[in-house]
């Protein structure tokens, strides 16, 4: 599977509660990658200007991989009680780090900013 599936589907996720729509294909992208059903800890930090901007980590493992990632996307970005919620201005220029917690040790994904600058 490819990182940057993982990454659009943490960016997918903040652009659902940003455009108030819903837009994840759930069925479709358990039936392209199967890996995502699977229980897997993940942790996303998002960066903006280089600081964290909030951040979520998974305490369970009782739900999917992509579950998760949606869920921790939208509470680093949302509902992390260190930050206000995030706004598109912010938004476009945020970077995001996702983690996968594995059998075999860590996995990082990061994300460009949309717009950088």
């Amino acid at each position: 599977m490819s990182q940057s599936v993982l990454l659009t589907i943490a960016r997918a996720s903040i652009e659902e509660v940003l455009q108030a729509e819903n837009s994840i294909n759930r069925t479709e992208l358990l039936t392209l990658y199967p890996l995502l059903s699977q229980p897997l800890e993940c942790e996303i930090i998002l960066y903006l200007d280089n600081k964290v901007r909030g951040r979520s980590r998974s305490l369970r493992v009782d739900t999917s991989l992509l579950e998760e990632i949606i869920h921790n996307a939208k509470i680093a970005a949302f509902q992390d009680e260190n930050f206000d919620p995030l706004v598109t201005s912010e938004y476009l220029h945020t970077t995001i780090k996702l983690t996968l917690f594995t059998s075999d040790g860590e996995l990082t994904h990061q994300s460009e900013a949309i717009l950088k600058g």
